[in-house]
């Protein structure tokens, strides 16, 4: 972490306990379980530029979740006495997902808030799922909100990342949970250099624009995630790090929340240190949230990148 380049890549991040350098490398421990993340599965109706997971039409690699089995995290949140008020699904696509509605209304019951990501795209738009939308929000009203995934407040970038026209589909699905009174909030990207205090200005213009309650100003509710690139050489993370830059252990995603996975031909899903890493095997921690509850090593450049150094989590 002292000399930032002083190494190439290939050198680092092979060791989860010691750096290139020989130093020791940062871990950050479960301190409160607040958020429990599921991947609804890989699939998603289109294909980015730049997608973390590489979700696409044809990505199966994670499949889809079923409510049974999302269930039963549920009752292990009980049983270990995790601090979780916050249940949030990402995808793929998760609206592509068949039992959607069911697992997100299996969690609102259970007296949980629900967090869904998604493009509002013709997944979402679908006569069913609206359907289903509307009776979650008629019966359990701001416990539920919807991420919509707005890499950019202008069209040409947002498109640029995922594909001709995809923005406008995106403000239409944007519009009708307006409509119907939807909590929203949006997920963007940085990639295109804006400061962010630019960033916020263009999106709060374009809510106003279409009457998106929506607060731009408020990072947790519109997030901007820095670019995730794994040939950047980027420093690895050391405990004198945490001093280095003033940060905390308490501040990095994985001190407060775990992602469930299920693998394509797997018996069971897997619980994942984090979001970002879903096909790392070295951050898979077992089964169980008790096999989940061990300090996570940040032997991984998003570790350092997303995490540490550009102060970003999936979770608000």
């Amino acid at each position: 972490m002292k000399d930032l380049d002083t190494l190439p890549i290939t050198e680092k991040f092979s060791d989860p306990n010691i750096t290139a350098k020989g130093e020791t490398r940062a871990s950050v421990p479960l301190m409160k379980a607040t958020t429990l993340w599921f991947n609804t599965g890989t699939l998603c109706n289109i294909e980015c530029v730049n997608c973390y997971i590489e979700s696409s039409p044809s990505n199966d690699r994670l499949v889809y979740i079923t409510t049974d089995e999302v269930a039963d995290y549920l009752d292990q949140i009980v049983e270990r006495k995790w601090a979780t008020t916050e249940i949030a699904f990402t995808g793929g696509e998760p609206f592509m997902n068949p039992e959607m509605i069911d697992i997100a209304r299996v969690c609102l019951q259970r007296g949980f808030e629900v967090l869904i990501l998604t493009n509002a795209m013709l997944p979402m738009m679908r006569k069913s799922i609206k359907a289903g939308l509307l009776e979650l929000r008629e019966t359990y009203g701001d416990r539920l909100t919807l991420r919509i995934s707005l890499d950019h407040f202008k069209a040409e970038n947002h498109d640029a990342e995922r594909g001709k026209g995809s923005f406008d589909v995106t403000i239409k699905g944007m519009k009708w949970l307006r409509d119907n009174k939807f909590n929203m909030a949006v997920a963007g990207r940085t990639v295109w250099g804006d400061t962010d205090a630019d960033s916020r200005a263009g999106y709060d213009a374009l809510f106003a624009e279409h009457n998106f309650k929506i607060d731009a100003q408020n990072h947790g509710i519109t997030v901007l995630f820095p670019e995730m690139d794994e040939t950047v050489d980027v420093p690895e993370i050391t405990t004198d790090c945490w001093g280095i830059l003033n940060k905390s252990p308490r501040e990095i995603m994985c001190s407060s929340s775990r992602m469930v996975v299920k693998r394509k031909g797997a018996e069971k899903p897997a619980v994942l240190a984090c979001t970002l890493l879903a096909y790392a095997p070295e951050f898979e921690l077992g089964t169980t949230l008790a096999e989940a509850e061990g300090a996570v090593k940040l032997n991984h450049p998003h570790c350092a990148k997303f995490c540490v150094l550009g102060g970003a989590s999936c979770s608000a």
